[in-house]
């Protein structure tokens, strides 16, 4: 037992010498050198050599055996025959593909990208277009090629993984570049008589559970978070639709975390909740308010239910409210966006939503570098579905359309009796 001990010892301090002196070595030898040097360190130990040299340098036994052939064979050869400036053999190295199969490159650029994009006789056209599919492609056409080689020829044709981007908007309205100016005009004019500005979004809705939520998180080495491999959700818990109010001019957010449907309702009492929270208290002398919107969703331009329910919201604050939609197709330029959710779903990567307090403690918790203050709370109404707004409700409202594509920008004021 102690022989074996101490042969066990033996072999770590070898090991360990060994790498040190290739890792003072390595940055001036070349892959002859390498393999040679690692061959005769293995032919000076005792036996195993072989297997110390290739743990301590991670090269493979292979490699360190050629070595070994090389100083043997060299043994005795006069110094002009050992060529030196070599690094392989002769005839070593890969073979070039392309000069022995000329026509290998454009059936391969024709399988990856077809000339003709409906083309239906390309026969990775409603395949992936995996390397090894490719290969076992180019094989049926009579190439011999593996999917590591092709791998490579891709590279060089400066072929790369590439995802998916999001770019193609559909086809723009010719007023869009005129209605963000005309946002930002209106925007820059409430701000100079001081009046607030704010953007309006919800979140997508989330389900609150011990479920993954995408994105890392640091913990401590093999101890990651354990959460439910379905993401069926909890019966008892369900979902959460986080509704945002974003303060363009203070860089001030509020989010009402609502537990039924998204619906107009929802959202018009996310911004009363906000008024009364926060807007308010910063805009005492307020007569206005500005919202920028999208033209989708639960504050669709077009929705009846939205304008009905702001102008339930002016009579409540007293105050008129304009708002102006970005063009259909551009949601991502709105403020709420990129400025404050954006940061709420960092804030919250790679943690499970266990429980409606822990998303609004996570979502108050958010902050950024330019000074970002959210505050949040439950919303436990019901906002029902389906509610249907007569045209004597709709002619109710007291509604002014803008000049300017009055679909997408328009003012409500309270009525005379609030």
């Amino acid at each position: 037992m102690k022989a074996a001990q101490c042969w066990a010892m033996d072999k770590t301090c070898i090991i360990e010498a060994v790498r040190k002196k290739y890792d003072l070595l390595q940055p001036i030898l070349n892959e002859r050198m390498r393999r040679q040097w690692a061959a005769s360190e293995a032919l000076s130990l005792p036996r195993g050599g072989i297997t110390l040299v290739s743990q301590a340098t991670a090269l493979s036994r292979n490699t360190i055996e050629a070595g070994i052939c090389e100083l043997q064979t060299q043994v005795g050869l006069p110094l002009e025959e050992v060529h030196p400036e070599r690094v392989r053999r002769p005839g070593g190295g890969r073979h070039p593909l392309l000069r022995n199969d000329p026509t290998l490159i454009e059936d391969l650029e024709a399988l990856v990208e077809p000339a003709t994009r409906g083309d239906p006789q390309s026969p990775l056209r409603w395949t992936s277009k995996s390397t090894r599919k490719l290969a076992d492609a180019l094989n049926a056409r009579g190439h011999k090629v593996s999917h590591v080689s092709v791998a490579d020829l891709l590279h060089d044709l400066d072929y790369s993984l590439q995802a998916n981007r999001k770019t193609h908007e559909g086809k723009g309205h010719p007023d869009r570049d005129a209605q963000f100016r005309y946002i930002a005009e209106q925007v820059r004019a409430f701000q100079k008589e001081g009046q607030p500005v704010i953007s309006v979004d919800s979140k997508k809705r989330e389900l609150i559970g011990n479920y993954k939520n995408p994105g890392q998180e640091w913990q401590p080495e093999g101890k990651p978070e354990q959460v439910k491999v379905h993401d069926y959700p909890d019966k008892q818990l369900g979902k959460v639709t986080p509704g945002g109010v974003y303060d363009l001019t203070l860089n001030e957010g509020w989010v009402s975390v609502g537990i039924d449907h998204n619906t107009a309702q929802f959202a018009a009492e996310t911004i009363r909740r906000w008024w009364q929270a926060m807007g308010s208290k910063v805009y005492p002398d307020a007569k206005k308010l500005l919202i920028t919107a999208d033209s989708g969703g639960s504050n669709a331009r077009r929705c009846r239910l939205w304008k009905v329910s702001l102008q339930e919201l002016a009579n409540t604050l007293t105050l008129a409210i304009s708002v102006c939609h970005f063009p259909p197709g551009t949601s991502k330029w709105n403020k709420i966006e990129h400025r404050m959710f954006c940061h709420i779903t960092e804030n919250w990567r790679g943690r499970p939503l266990r429980s409606r307090a822990t998303v609004v403690n996570l979502i108050g918790s958010t902050t950024t570098t330019t000074g970002l203050h959210i505050e949040a709370a439950m919303d436990v109404n019901k906002y029902p579905l389906g509610i249907e707004v007569t045209e004597e409700e709709l002619a109710a409202i007291r509604i002014r359309q803008h000049s300017f594509h009055g679909e997408w920008n328009y003012t409500i004021s309270p009525n005379p009796k609030h």
